[in-house]
């Protein structure tokens, strides 16, 4: 069975928070969604809630899921999950933190699983269309 590893799509007001990691050093300098992985007895929303308070300082409420599931090395498995807070996020893991856009999506270096999911993203971010409305 594979060990899950959540992220968070921390969304407000139509953008995205987007977090620039410090460590491993191949990935220091690259952006990410925030989160880690559930440990043994957590479900997915409990670990992301704590970890985003360990992260981020922030209570958080988790929703759905985000994208596709994203392979990771040694087994595991990356799911990201829509989340909504009240509170201001604090850098406490990373070095900067960013609000995205659907079309700022591409101005920062995203670690490549995250990236894997920027198309679902975009879509979550997008306002629905006039398209949309019931006829």
């Amino acid at each position: 069975m594979d060990r899950v590893v959540v992220g968070a799509a921390l969304v407000r007001d139509g953008r995205v928070l987007a977090a620039r990691r410090t460590r491993p050093a191949a990935a220091a300098g690259r952006w990410e969604l925030p989160g880690g992985a559930v440990e043994p007895g957590e479900d997915e929303a409990t670990a992301l809630a704590r970890e985003l308070r360990e992260e981020l300082a922030v209570a958080v409420v988790v929703g759905d899921r985000v994208g596709p599931e994203v392979p990771l090395p040694g087994e595991r498995v990356l799911r990201i999950r829509a989340c909504a807070t009240a509170g201001e996020p604090t850098a406490l893991e990373h070095d900067a933190l960013r609000w995205l856009g659907p079309d700022e999506l591409d101005d920062v270096d995203w670690l490549d699983t995250d990236r894997a999911v920027l198309p679902a993203l975009a879509d979550l971010l997008r306002p629905p269309g006039p398209s949309s409305a019931p006829s």
